[in-house]
């Protein structure tokens, strides 16, 4: 999953892609890198992000989504919003990645009526105050409770489980400890028998780790998607497709015998 943020503001790569065509070119770039989905964002949902009008998220995303799936390219757009959401299914979306996980007023309803697959994410908080001293008795048993939770409420709306995947919620509204031990116990999340969707690519925690800025962790980024993997990760949502992709490429030719270059 190729992320592409059309916003000024995100922490990675902010106003790099809010010019219509530049953030085509970077789409059509990461797809023919390897991307399966662009996941399009227009909406900052760093720690301490300020909220973007609905207005101005679509005009934001409906352009580049409408771009992409006419040329049959699997979109997913990342918002936490009712009204993106159904503008976004209009212009051509085939996923919806929400870090409140459809809780918003008739955000599942929409999911449901349309056939799109969705993205539940964990988010202890908002984007504004969740990085604030969060605090957990168990994060993964917390985490994977929640997840539940959100699953059985698409369930009870009729989304299909082969339309759903789920998201843990790396650096939403949890400390270095817990993106850690999240990432240990992957497999408790697996045992909900959906797919899981981790982003860790380029994120505060790989830069606590390491030291280094958000624009120097494609190494730091590229081992926490192959541990995300080897945990039970089936998308992996990164800036940096082209290598993710070598690194995946090479890591299954080790493990599964793919032997394909002899």
């Amino acid at each position: 999953m190729g992320v592409l943020n059309v916003t000024p503001d995100s922490f990675s790569d902010g106003g790099r892609f809010v010019d219509f065509d530049r953030a085509l070119t970077h789409a059509r770039a990461m797809l023919a890198d390897g991307a399966d989905i662009i996941d399009i964002g227009g909406e900052s949902t760093r720690p301490g992000a300020s909220p973007t009008s609905e207005s101005d998220e679509i005009v934001r995303v409906v352009p580049i989504v409408e771009a992409l799936a006419r040329e049959n390219a699997v979109v997913s757009v990342d918002t936490m919003k009712p009204a993106v959401m159904r503008a976004a299914i209009s212009a051509g979306a085939s996923m919806v990645n929400d870090v409140r996980a459809l809780q918003s007023s008739e955000a599942l309803e929409i999911v449901a009526e349309h056939d799109v697959a969705v993205c539940l994410m964990h988010m202890r908080g908002e984007p504004r105050t969740m990085q604030s001293a969060p605090v957990y008795g168990d994060v993964v048993a917390d985490v994977r409770r929640f997840l539940e939770q959100r699953v059985a409420a698409c369930r009870s709306a009729g989304i299909a489980d082969e339309r759903i995947a789920v998201d843990p919620g790396f650096g939403f509204g949890k400390t270095v400890a817990h993106n850690l031990r999240l990432l240990r116990g992957l497999s408790a999340i697996a045992s909900l028998g959906l797919p899981i969707v981790a982003g860790l690519s380029r994120k505060s925690t790989l830069g606590a780790l390491t030291g280094r800025s958000a624009d120097d962790r494609l190494a730091a980024s590229l081992a926490a998607a192959l541990s995300a993997v080897v945990h039970g990760a089936s998308i992996i949502r990164v800036h940096d497709v082209r290598e993710t992709v070598d690194a995946l490429k090479v890591w299954r030719a080790i493990e599964q015998g793919n032997e394909a270059t002899s």
